[in-house]
C-alpha cells in the first residue's frame, strides 16, 4: 500500500480564491432568480432559495471571522455589519450583504495564518474539528444549496449560470 506524502501545498491566497469563486457564481444564481419565486419557490418541501441564501450570509463572513480570530460570532455581531441590513427581504437586500460578506471575508482573511488551519477549534460552541474542515464545510454547504438553487432554476424554465464558471 502506498502511503500518502504531506507534500502537496495550497496557500491561504488560493483557499481564498476557491472560496470567492464559488461566491460569485451563488450570487449570479441569486441574480438569476425572479424576485417573487426567489422568496417562495420550492421543489420537494425544501426551502425557498432567499432562506438558503441567507443561510449561506450568515455563515459566510462569520465563519472567516472565526477562522482568522478564533472568535465565533453571528454575522450581526461582526465590526461594520451595523451599517448593512442582516436580515434583508428583498433580493437587493440579500445581494447588498452578499457583496458586504464577501468584502468581509477579504478583509479578516489577511489575519489568518497557515498553522491556523491545523488547529482544532469549535465553532460556534458546538462542532469541534480542524479549521480546514469547518471551511470546507462553509464551502460544501455553499455549493450544495446552490445545487437546489440550479434544480428550482431549471423548474422555473430558466438556465441557470454555468457552474464551472467560477
Amino acid at each position: 500500500m502506498e502511503t500518502l506524502q504531506n507534500n502537496v501545498t495550497i496557500n491561504l491566497s488560493q483557499l481564498l480564491s476557491h472560496w470567492q469563486g464559488h461566491r460569485g457564481l451563488t450570487r449570479r444564481v441569486i441574480e438569476a432568480f425572479p424576485e417573487d419565486k426567489l422568496f417562495s419557490h420550492s421543489v420537494g418541501g425544501m426551502r425557498a432559495f432567499a432562506e438558503l441564501a441567507m443561510e449561506l450570509n450568515r455563515m459566510g463572513a462569520p465563519g472567516a471571522h472565526g477562522i482568522a480570530t478564533g472568535e465565533w460570532k453571528e454575522l450581526k455581531d461582526l465590526p461594520g455589519a451595523e451599517e448593512i441590513e442582516s436580515s434583508p427581504t428583498t433580493q437587493q437586500g440579500i445581494l447588498q450583504l452578499w457583496d458586504w460578506s464577501s468584502d468581509y471575508i477579504n478583509n479578516v482573511w489577511q489575519q489568518v495564518v497557515s498553522t491556523r488551519l491545523q488547529e482544532t477549534d469549535n465553532a460556534y460552541g458546538q462542532w469541534e474539528g480542524p479549521v480546514w474542515w469547518h471551511l470546507f464545510y462553509f464551502i460544501d454547504n455553499e455549493v450544495h444549496h446552490r445545487a437546489q438553487g440550479y434544480v428550482y432554476l431549471r423548474s422555473l424554465g430558466i438556465e441557470p449560470p454555468p457552474f464551472w464558471d467560477r
